[in-house]
């Protein structure tokens, strides 16, 4: 999914497409949400990955100057993940497709309002035609094929991008076994 991602934003720095300022400031919004959701998600199965994972990367903001022990203290909800974290990142990570919906939504009013890019850099204002049933069935079009690809994977091969160490129960002092402390 991030390989589309990161696709289409190489495609937006090729053709200049950050000249579009609202599109693209949606756009950064846009990947920073979906990033954000992807973590949340990464520690949901409350294995032995969820507690470490959250903790490791959480446990990066203590690098803040002054308010970094504080601000993961915040977000723990306390000296260690818990239950009560893990928790709250589910909450998260279902309510923050819903604001990502509402930001494509956004995205998609900024780049149809201006038009997307003309590769060859020609000026084609002669050759312009109504936008709507064009535009808008291609993009119908390609979110259909994506919808199916992704609700496939998700119902026919649901581990398939898994973690086996999900699996494992939950030790918040235990470090998963396939984490070498050599790789820090």
């Amino acid at each position: 999914f991030f390989i589309c991602i990161y696709m289409h934003i190489a495609r937006g720095l090729y053709y200049g497409s950050y000249l579009y300022k609202e599109t693209w400031n949606i756009g950064v919004i846009l990947l920073l949400l979906v990033m954000m959701t992807a973590f949340v998600g990464y520690v949901l199965p409350w294995g032995q990955m969820s507690f470490w994972g959250a903790t490791v990367i959480t446990n990066l903001l203590s690098a803040v100057p002054y308010v970094g022990n504080t601000l993961v203290q915040w977000i723990w909800g306390g000296f260690s993940v818990d239950n009560a974290t893990l928790t709250r990142f589910f909450a998260f990570h279902f309510l923050f497709p819903f604001v990502i919906a509402g930001a494509t939504v956004i995205h998609l009013l900024f780049l149809h309002e201006t038009g997307s890019n003309n590769p060859l850099g020609l000026n084609s204002d002669a050759d312009k035609i109504s936008f709507h049933p064009y535009f808008s069935y291609k993009d119908l079009l390609g979110f259909a094929a994506l919808l199916i690809a992704l609700t496939s994977l998700a119902l026919f091969s649901p581990n398939l991008l898994g973690d086996p160490d999900n699996f494992t129960p939950a030790n918040p002092l235990v470090t998963p076994p396939h984490i070498k402390p050599e790789w820090y």
